[in-house]
């Protein structure tokens, strides 16, 4: 059942009812899709014809209906906002989708490259409580699904809590040595040398982080071989997915990024053993080892709108340690993660690793998802499209109103906008979440993330 609505937004809708101004504030609340963190901003708008210097347009805070201008927040992460994680959830798919199959600008015969679907894992930093194939953990139970003891060091005083939190702080360093070693591996493989290898071959992918249980960073990556001009170009007859498997295999086992020494102890980081690589075909996502376009673009795509919260940790900022952490919720382990990233912060030879800012993220300060330039369209393009979609609908709607909105070829937008705060009023969140249709209700872009 839910509670029933502050005294004060039913007087304030009331009073908008009076005047006939809650049909427009629901339109301004709408077209934000379902967003939970609106942010404020007040300011004008002023469009001027680019001639004569007439105003054609005004736009001014105070004459909107919310008496700001709201905009969506755009936060990627579905702890702080569904409705615009699952859109970076969709553009990420197509992203991912467009590198696979063709599509947005790419052409079909990018679906023939060699392509594989590879997770790369981090290493042990001391026995946890896990669920194995013969069913009993090492502590002697058999761990439910949802136990919240999984991931959880058998012993927290022996766990290598410092390993583990700069091994997320260099995770990000690893895969570009990955890279640089995978591209010799494959320039070794074909005979030829890693200038020559630039002339003939291009390798190409999109990846995304996604923490385990423990609270270790590890990566989901699709990794084509291209022509010399990326996705549009064929790559050579001797690059083959099997060659691809073998060269990621042999990189990621050299490949090592150099830490820091502390107390005597010189820290070297490398991924851990378990290294699946899966070729990428026509099969079904589960059951065999081969997986389908659309079912890794899914699979990288859900993991695209998660964060470090998924081990326990917080979704925002550690500013005091003492205070953001008491009532927070944050598991045992993953508070002895922070509080070690603050420790390790105050170090003058760490600063450039910023643990401090990154505590919440476990001490990784990496962009969750990522692309090489040559895999295909970016999540930039993708919004573009869809801003220009949406005005040519305003336009549209505009033009059938009556009230024709001014030719952006001719005009000059002049505009100042300062930021004024984030969230609903009380008001506006009855609005927003008795008549505003959400955008996580609808799965009409993407595909459903079952995996």
């Amino acid at each position: 059942m839910r509670p029933p609505a502050p005294l004060g937004a039913i007087r304030h809708l009331a009073a908008l009812a009076r005047h006939g101004d809650v049909s427009a504030y629901a339109r301004q609340i709408q077209r934000l899709g379902g967003c939970e963190r609106p942010v404020r901003m007040e300011g004008h708008r002023l469009d001027v014809h680019a001639t004569t210097g007439e105003i054609v347009r005004e736009v001014v805070d105070r004459d909107l209906p919310a008496g700001q201008l709201l905009i969506r927040c755009n936060n990627r992460r579905a702890t702080r906002c569904a409705a615009c994680a699952e859109t970076y959830r969709k553009d990420t798919f197509h992203l991912v989708t467009a590198g696979l199959s063709g599509g947005k600008g790419i052409g079909p015969a990018v679906a023939q490259h060699p392509r594989v679907f590879a997770t790369f894992t981090a290493p042990s930093f001391g026995p946890v409580h896990n669920r194995p194939a013969g069913g009993r953990c090492r502590c002697g139970r058999s761990h439910p699904e949802g136990d919240p003891a999984l991931g959880t060091p058998l012993n927290a005083e022996r766990y290598d809590y410092r390993a583990a939190v700069l091994w997320n702080a260099h995770a990000g360093a690893l895969w570009a040595r990955f890279t640089t070693y995978l591209r010799q591996q494959l320039a070794s493989r074909a005979g030829v040398t890693r200038t020559e290898l630039r002339d003939c071959l291009k390798v190409s992918y999109a990846k995304v982080a996604e923490y385990q249980r423990r609270g270790a960073v590890h990566f989901h990556a699709v990794i084509r071989l291209d022509g010399t001009d990326g996705a549009e170009s064929t790559p050579p007859a001797w690059a083959t997915t099997e060659l691809l498997t073998d060269a990621i295999r042999t990189a990621a086992s050299l490949a090592e990024a150099p830490g820091p020494t502390l107390d005597g102890r010189t820290y070297t980081f490398r991924f851990g053993d378990q290294l699946d690589i899966r070729p990428i075909r026509s099969a079904d996502f589960a059951g065999t080892s081969e997986l389908s376009s659309r079912a890794v673009a899914a699979y990288i795509a859900k993991y695209a709108t998660k964060g470090a919260e998924t081990a326990g940790t917080l979704d925002r900022p550690v500013r005091n340690p003492i205070t953001d952490l008491i009532g927070s919720g944050v598991t045992d382990h993953a508070r002895q993660m922070i509080l070690t990233c603050w420790h390790l912060g105050a170090l003058p030879e760490l600063e450039v690793l910023r643990l401090r800012k990154w505590a919440h993220m476990l001490g990784f300060r990496g962009h969750f998802s990522t692309k090489s330039r040559a895999y295909s369209v970016t999540l930039g393009a993708l919004r573009q499209e869809r801003a220009d979609h949406n005005e040519a609908l305003a336009r549209e709607r505009a033009a059938e109103a009556g009230h024709p909105l001014p030719d952006p070829d001719t005009v000059l937008v002049l505009s100042h906008w300062r930021f004024a705060g984030t969230g609903w009023t009380n008001a506006e969140h009855l609005i927003a979440h008795g008549a505003s249709p959400r955008s996580t209700d609808s799965q009409t872009e993407g595909e459903p993330t079952h995996a």
